[in-house]
């Protein structure tokens, strides 16, 4: 049996100890975790979290992006205890149901930016863009188009972990080592302007130069082989990326032309956080397919879900007699208490008026943001209502990044945990993402701690 190298670091017994013994922790150094071990989350309140040493920290990422209506609501606890009290487990495998997941359907249905025709449950943001890729090949299968199975995804894109939804992720660190990405999916530009565009080019011949690049992949791939474009609206975990204007009027336009269709990626962007219900109303897309998770249950309980146009429902339900069963599907596919909790916290959502509250707390959040363009760390400041990113840059005024090997982004994090405010260093990007129901007087403790983390840097840096 092996032990830790470094356990003796904490008590023997410790939480932090049996930590170091017994997990293997997502998207963490490894050997740098062993090094420092866990910071150990003990309780949360609306937007305050504590550690276990007693320390408060404001919680500016909502969890992993999630945490809509903060912490530690009690009416999603009571509605959790009531529905598993009544009936703690249904499935939806050949052709049971159960009214949560019933009512939930149709309340994303109405809520949804598309003519959305049914509604398929998972639970994670993952599984909901594995799931898409299986739609759209089971989809071109049932209508005859064999042929027609590539998706094309973005560079700096960020859609899950699994083998198929890890692949339509375009960041270089979930691929290596796990032989991703799996053929049939490829990669066009990034709409990141700041960081891709070439010397002295505008934001419209950058935007003319990508759409002809991804045009010119289309070709060469061959339209008929390629069933759909996957994209965020908004560019999470790839650094908070907001296209330019344009992007998506253009991009729209060429795959209509092609008869591709548009997966909608609305698992960070979606339930109020870029000042409308849905980032696709933000950004101007009309969605053909759309995958929901993350702010679905405000990350009370897991679930996920994909929308889809009936036309493609009635292409499934047409192939039953040759196919049989439609061969799809989770043991938690469903879940009525995961169900139950998410079509209250969107009932709350309604009832509180909470999209116009992110919509008005996001233009007061933005103006702060902005007013970091200035620092002499900040090459660039970006986001769309609650959702935000500050670049750090070396020189900002010819974009000069900061070599990765000094870390200036992890310190920055690190100051601000000091301050006692929870963030994300993405490299050198530095994300937000504070729980929806996040006041005026929030965000100016927000951001003042987080000033005191970049002059905090900026001293060390000297």
């Amino acid at each position: 049996m092996s032990t830790h190298p470094l356990h003796n670091q904490f008590p023997p017994g410790s939480l932090e100890d049996k930590d170091l013994r017994h997990l293997l922790h997502p998207t963490t150094n490894l050997k740098l975790h062993a090094q420092t071990g866990p910071a150990v989350h003990e309780r949360a309140q609306g937007v305050y979290l504590w550690d276990n040493q007693g320390k408060q920290y404001i919680e500016g990422m909502a969890g992993l992006w999630c945490t809509a209506l903060g912490y530690g609501n009690e009416e999603l606890a009571d509605v959790a205890a009531e529905q598993m009290r009544k009936l703690s487990y249904s499935q939806l495998f050949g052709g049971k149901t159960n009214e949560a997941s019933v009512l939930l359907a149709e309340a994303l249905k109405e809520l949804a930016p598309f003519d959305a025709g049914r509604v398929f449950y998972g639970l994670s943001g993952s599984d909901a863009n594995d799931t898409q890729i299986k739609l759209m090949w089971y989809y071109n299968n049932a209508v005859g188009r064999p042929e027609k199975k590539k998706i094309i995804s973005r560079k700096r894109g960020y859609h899950g972990v699994t083998v198929a939804s890890g692949s339509l992720t375009g960041l270089p660190p979930f691929h290596k080592a796990f032989d991703l990405p799996m053929a049939g999916v490829l990669h066009t530009d990034s709409p990141h302007y700041y960081g891709d565009a070439l010397p002295g080019e505008s934001e419209a011949e950058f935007v003319d130069r990508i759409v002809e690049s991804l045009r010119a992949l289309i070709a060469s791939e061959g339209a008929d082989t390629i069933a759909a474009f996957i994209a965020e609206p908004v560019l999470g975990a790839g650094g908070v990326i907001v296209p330019p204007e344009g992007y998506y009027p253009r991009v729209q336009a060429l795959l209509r032309e092609h008869d591709i269709l548009f997966i909608d990626d609305e698992v960070i962007c979606g339930f109020g956080r870029t000042g409308n219900p849905f980032g696709a109303q933000t950004m101007g897309i009309t969605p053909d397919t759309m995958s929901v998770a993350k702010a679905l249950s405000s990350a009370y309980l897991p679930i996920s879900a994909v929308l889809l146009p009936e036309y493609m429902h009635e292409a499934f339900a047409g192939v039953s007699d040759e196919l049989g069963n439609f061969g799809h599907g989770f043991t938690y596919s469903g879940h009525p208490v995961c169900a139950a909790v998410a079509l209250r916290n969107l009932q709350i959502m309604q009832r509180e008026n909470l999209f116009e509250h992110a919509r008005r707390m996001g233009e007061i959040f933005q103006q702060r943001l902005r007013g970091f363009s200035t620092h002499p760390l900040v090459g660039d400041t970006r986001g769309a209502g609650l959702l935000g990113a500050v670049e750090l840059a070396k020189d900002p005024a010819a974009r000069t990044p900061f070599e990765p090997r000094q870390g200036v982004g992890a310190h920055v994090m690190d100051e601000c945990l000091q301050q006692g405010l929870i963030i994300r260093a993405l490299g050198d990007t530095i994300a937000f993402c504070p729980p929806l129901i996040i006041t005026a007087d929030q965000l100016d403790e927000l951001f003042s701690k987080f000033q005191t983390a970049m002059d905090n840097t900026l001293a060390w840096l000297q």
